[in-house]
Order: structure tokens, then C-alpha cells, then sequence
């Protein structure tokens, strides 16, 4: 449907339509990710906010992880599945404008948990001795508000921005869900100055979170190096390992989908990419966590037992 004369009052999501005969076996695999996703972070948030051992800095972040992951995966899948089971890929003009607030929202809080996370492992490590007092319970909580806050302020202001902008041409959105660059390109409404509003906030927002887990990382790396037992420095390491893995995807994810050259632009790779960051990092992210960390296979063992007898 071509939209020529007034601006789109709905959109259609064309998501995986050059592949008719997989629809439902794109459906069955998406189900089982949403599926594992609310599960598994479910059981994660559940155990962390009800186990008083959980009680502590790190967790609370985690938690935060849970709630994001979730959140997000709840954005964009349940009308993925509809797609795919119904053929239904309307989606409303607000419907629309609702699921990119909620994107960015989620993705700017989840930049900023995440170097937060990178900074609590640097005290956990490089300065053990004074945890407590920069770590607080007072100061995580402190710290996931203003990320979330930032998150907020943020999405309201792309959104505000994109709802000002007239969709004349199509309506035909060639992506899984709404986002940024794809309502963009269907604008005909001159978008430079819009482009240059986002770019300012953006290289903000990417440049602190970043080079705060940067730095972090650079000084942890450095403290595990001078330790003088292999051992030590492997029981060290693993105390960040999973979320130094959860760093490198997520980053590796958002960049590769937002900060490539327009000359290398394809909407194939920002599928595959969205897969990736809405879908199967979620997924993956409480296992990540729950694999490599001996507190939480303690506390499973204890349900375990619990249930058992």
C-alpha cells in the first residue's frame, strides 16, 4: 500500500515475508525463544529478589538485566508470532510510535546497567577493601533509578522527533518491529536536521557507558595480571567473565546494527541483528550468568532439596 497524498495512519511490518513457506516454522522457533526468555528470567528475578542470599549489589543489577531482557522480548515478539501464525502485519501508526519508545527506553537503560555492572566488578576487584561503601545497597538502587531515568528522557525525545515527521511514501516497513533507521528511511518529511538532534544525544549516551566499562575492564585486567597464582588469576576472572560475554554481545549487537556506514547498509543484516539482540541474547543471558556463578547453583540445589523433601 503506497501512502501518497497524507501521512500513514498504520504501517506494515513486512518481518521474514520473502519466506512464505517458513512462516510456521519461523513461528514454533520464535515461540520456544520467548518461551526459554520468560522463563528463564523469570526464575532468575524470582530467585534473586526471594533468596535473601541474592541480597546484594551485583544482583540487584542482574535483576535489572532480567526485567530489561524481558521486557524487550515482550516488545517485539508476540507481534512477530502473530505475523507469523495470521499473516496479520498491520500495526497502528501509535502502536507503532509505542513499540520504538519502549525500544529505546529498554536498550538506552540496559547501556547504562551494563557499564554500572562494569564499574561494580572493578571495585569488587581492584579495591575489595571499600566495596561497601561504593557499592552500597543505597547507590545500586540510586544508580538502576537514573539509568532507567536516562532511558526515559531519551525515548521521549526520539519518539518526539519521529512522530513529527510525515510517512507520505509507504507504509511498508521492510524490518521485525519499528525502529529508528527504517521509519527514517520511509520519511519524506527532510530528516537531516532530526538526524543531526539524535546524532548529539546518542554520541552522549554511547561515549560515558562506554568508556566507563572500558576503563573498568583496562584497570581489572591489569589488577588480575599482577597476581601471582594461575589460579588466582582464573578465580579472579571468573568473577566477571559472564559479563564481560554479556558485554561483547550486546555491544557487538547495537554496533553492528546502528553504527554502520550508510554505504554498507542492508536490512537483511539489521534482521539478523535484531534476532540477535531481541531475541536469542535475552534468551541466552540467564544462562550466562547462572553457568558460571556457584551461588546460584547453591541456591538451585537448595530448591532442589526443598522440593524434594
Amino acid at each position: 500500500m503506497e501512502v501518497t497524498n497524507k501521512t500513514a495512519t498504520e504501517f506494515v511490518l513486512l518481518g521474514f515475508q520473502e519466506l512464505p513457506s517458513f512462516q510456521l516454522g519461523l513461528f514454533f522457533i520464535f515461540l520456544s525463544i520467548y518461551a526459554a526468555t520468560l522463563v528463564g528470567n523469570s526464575l532468575s528475578t524470582g530467585l534473586f529478589c526471594l533468596d535473601h542470599h541474592f541480597h546484594s549489589p551485583m544482583y540487584i543489577f542482574l535483576c535489572n538485566m532480567s526485567v530489561l531482557d524481558m521486557s524487550f522480548t515482550s516488545m517485539i515478539l508476540p507481534k512477530l508470532l502473530d505475523i507469523f501464525l495470521t499473516g496479520n502485519n498491520v500495526i497502528s501508526y501509535n502502536g507503532c510510535m509505542t513499540q520504538l519508545f519502549f525500544l529505546v527506553m529498554l536498550m538506552v537503560t540496559e547501556y547504562f546497567i551494563l557499564a554500572t555492572m562494569a564499574y561494580d566488578r572493578y571495585v569488587a576487584i581492584c579495591l575489595p577493601l571499600r566495596y561497601s561503601h561504593f557499592m552500597s545497597l543505597q547507590v545500586c538502587f540510586l544508580v538502576s533509578f537514573i539509568s532507567w531515568s536516562i532511558g526515559v528522557l531519551d525515548s521521549i525525545l526520539y519518539t518526539i522527533l519521529i512522530s513529527s515527521c510525515k510517512f507520505c511514501r509507504s507504509n511498508k516497513i521492510d524490518h521485525l518491529f519499528c525502529d529508528l533507521k527504517p521509519l527514517m528511511m520511509l520519511s519524506c518529511s527532510d530528516t537531516r536536521t532530526i538526524e543531526m538532534v539524535i546524532l548529539g544525544p546518542s554520541a552522549v549516551i554511547g561515549f560515558v557507558p562506554s568508556v566507563m566499562t572500558l576503563v573498568s575492564y583496562i584497570y581489572i585486567i591489569s589488577t588480575i595480571l599482577k597476581i601471582n597464582t594461575k589460579d588466582g588469576r582464573l578465580k579472579t576472572f571468573s568473577t566477571c567473565s559472564s559479563h564481560l560475554t554479556v558485554i561483547l554481545l550486546f555491544y557487538g549487537t547495537v554496533l553492528g546494527m546502528y553504527m554502520r556506514p550508510k554505504s554498507s547498509y542492508s536490512m537483511d543484516q539489521d534482521k539478523v541483528f535484531a534476532i540477535l539482540y531481541a531475541g536469542v541474547i535475552p534468551m541466552l543471558n540467564p544462562l550466562i550468568y547462572s553457568l558460571k556463578n556457584q551461588e546460584v547453583k547453591k541456591a538451585l540445589r537448595r530448591i532442589r532439596k526443598q522440593m524434594i523433601c
